[in-house]
């Protein structure tokens, strides 16, 4: 796994000095602390940092081609090189390394752009394309590897994996967006193309963008199709996914480091762990954390899997006091970040860190098979709208009304979700704000847009037959990419280890996409095919358990270990001036949580995040 970075002159000109890149590798030298490599000429710098895991001798980046003239950096893994390399080979292509990277070199001489949909893997790619006079740059279809970019007004492209490397370009400005702010506080994250700054975009997963002089196009090169459905017996779709299943993760053990697996002991995980155990001929390593909590607690279920697949088991306990850790996380994360399981996700990659260089983890299973709760929840809210005829929604806003405390909040939320249309009555409900907390938290100038603007167009595709199918889609192109990938990448990297996603191996997706919606949620029960290959293959006591995840006790947390923490941040003198905050209503939001009459966890944490990252880029002495 490594970081990338570069600059590229749109107008023809010189670039400024020498050694920008360097300075911009410099900057995620944790992504890649075995190595840095860098090209420069009068129109282009590309770098990047390595962590070194196939060809560790042979792989110094960047890689170019027969007569230099093709340079490349890149970011992630090609699980398919090999095959690749010998029909590039057998084309006539040259090869004098042994790594991934040098096939991205070679398929882009023979394919062109074509070359990324070749790619089964996990990337974000800069080809310079010296006897073309191009910058090509490349991200894989589901945004496991980030890959930032922007234009100054000197008429500069600089491009990134992470956005703190865009600050040593000459002429970069760091504005921050009202619109992705807002964003921030309503889903948690900022959705692409987006970033929290004004100008700077995230290139969008599944595309490639061709620079030539002053003109820059967009390539769409996949989207999953979830139609025409599989016309396929239960038995034999049960057999089919395992084959895809283990093919995925098969694919995913090519490494030269030590390696192991993320394991929660819920299903997505146990899965790949169990699969991981039957291709290899060592016991496998898993890592896994647990809280004081009861309800949060996964330690027990862990260890049941790790004893069945008779794998090396580590272990750490969690405690309240690691949120000081976000001081230091905001700086991995460049822009707010909302999701509270980054801290786990941060302490299980540091204690995997201590043995390992890459891990497998169970991420995806939930878009791909209806996991989630929230798609239980909206079923049973269709149905209640199907069945009061549209009466449902009036009476349960009056109640909510009349209803005193936490219970008269819910009823009317549910009576607000119903009014709305679709996919708003969906994105409502899974939502960290609405547009009525916007407007208690935030000022006006902020918080008084439409909180799903940005995301909206994913959950309406016209070529998907079914409203759940198109929440399932929409959730892969947001949810996943802008939270879960953030996540998992940036924690994975701020230790210096490489994760892979079995579950969102693009072939694996084209395949389950199709799978009929029956066998995703069937009778209140989600994942209900992936329920069938786990039979096969885990305890009966680790299919009963409740899905959890490392989500931590974040509420009891703010009313006890933390409060002193809360109130001292939100009370700050920076955090009353930053410009963005309605103060009131905050003070509401906190009196409430703290007494307990509501949880206003969510809305509590993400000011919280929001504040820390602000001291950390935005004001001068941090």
């Amino acid at each position: 796994m490594c970081g990338i970075a570069g600059i590229y002159s749109l107008g023809g000109r010189q670039l400024p000095r020498p050694g920008i890149v360097e300075a911009m590798c410099q900057k995620i030298v944790h992504r890649g602390p075995d190595d840095q490599g860098t090209f420069t000429n009068a129109r282009a710098q590309i770098g990047m940092r390595r962590l070194s895991i196939i060809d560790l001798a042979g792989g110094h980046q960047p890689i170019h081609n027969e007569d230099r003239s093709v340079q490349v950096v890149f970011n992630g893994e090609i699980y398919n090189f090999r095959e690749l390399r010998k029909e590039l080979e057998g084309l006539g292509h040259t090869f004098y390394t042994h790594t991934d990277t040098e096939c991205i070199v070679h398929a882009y001489e023979q394919f062109g752009t074509d070359c990324f949909a070749r790619f089964r893997g996990m990337f974000g790619i800069a080809i310079l394309d010296l006897r073309r006079d191009r910058l090509v740059l490349g991200r894989d279809r589901l945004g496991k590897k980030p890959l930032y970019y922007t234009t100054t007004r000197d008429g500069i492209l600089a491009f990134a994996s992470e956005l703190k490397c865009l600050f040593e370009v000459p002429g970069f400005e760091a504005r921050v967006s009202n619109t992705a702010t807002q964003d921030y506080f309503a889903l948690g994250y900022v959705p692409e193309p987006a970033t929290i700054y004004e100008n700077v975009f995230k290139l969008p997963p599944a595309h490639c963008m061709v620079v030539t002089g002053g003109r820059t196009t967009l390539e769409r090169y996949w989207t999953p199709a979830f139609e025409p459905k599989w016309d396929l017996d239960e038995a034999t779709l049960t057999e089919r996914l395992i084959a895809e299943l283990e093919d995925a993760v098969r694919v995913r053990l090519v490494s030269d480091v030590p390696f192991g697996a993320f394991l929660s002991g819920g299903i997505d995980s146990s899965v790949v762990a169990v699969l991981m155990a039957r291709n290899l001929p060592t016991p496998v390593k898993t890592f896994t954390i647990g809280f004081r909590e009861a309800a949060f607690n996964e330690l027990p279920d862990a260890r049941a899997v790790a004893q069945h697949i008779g794998s090396e088991h580590h272990e750490l306990i969690v405690e309240a006091d690691a949120v000081t850790l976000l001081r230091d996380l905001v700086w991995y994360f460049d822009e707010p970040f909302g999701d509270s399981s980054s801290l786990p996700t941060y302490l299980v990659s540091k204690l995997a860190a201590g043995h390992v260089k890459m891990v497998l983890s169970g991420d995806g299973g939930d878009e791909l098979f209806a996991g989630y709760e929230r798609y239980r929840k909206y079923e049973r809210l269709e149905a209640l709208r199907r069945r009061s005829l549209g009466l449902a929604g009036p009476a349960l806003r009056l109640a909510g009304a009349l209803v005193p405390g936490e219970r008269g909040f819910r009823l009317g939320r549910v009576g607000q979700r119903l009014a709305q249309p679709f996919p708003d009555r969906y994105l409502s409900g899974v939502a960290l704000n609405t547009r009525d907390d916007l407007s208690m938290l935030l000022r006006p100038e902020v918080g008084d847009m439409d909180p799903f603007g940005r995301v909206r167009h994913h959950f309406t595709r016209t070529d998907i037959g079914s409203d759940m199918e198109r929440i399932l889609s929409g959730d892969m192109a947001t949810y996943l990419t802008d939270d879960i990938m953030v996540k998992v990448d940036r924690m994975t990297m701020a230790t210096s280890i490489e994760s892979r996603a079995p579950l969102l191996d693009h072939q694996l997706i084209d395949f389950a996409a199709r799978i009929p919606y029956a066998y995703k949620l069937r009778d209140g029960t989600g994942k209900y095919l992936l329920k069938q290959v786990a039979r096969q293959l885990l305890p009966p006591a680790v299919m009963q358990k409740r899905k959890q995840g490392f989500a931590i006790p974040v509420a009891r947390w703010l009313r006890h270990d933390l409060r002193e923490m809360l109130l001292d941040t939100l009370s700050d003198r920076q955090f009353k001036e930053r410009g963005v905050f309605n103060e009131q209503g905050v003070r509401r939001c906190v009196d409430a949580h703290l007494a307990g009459t509501r949880d206003c966890s969510e809305q509590l944490w993400l000011l919280l995040t929001y504040e820390m990252w602000a001291r950390r880029f935005l004001s001068p002495n941090g």
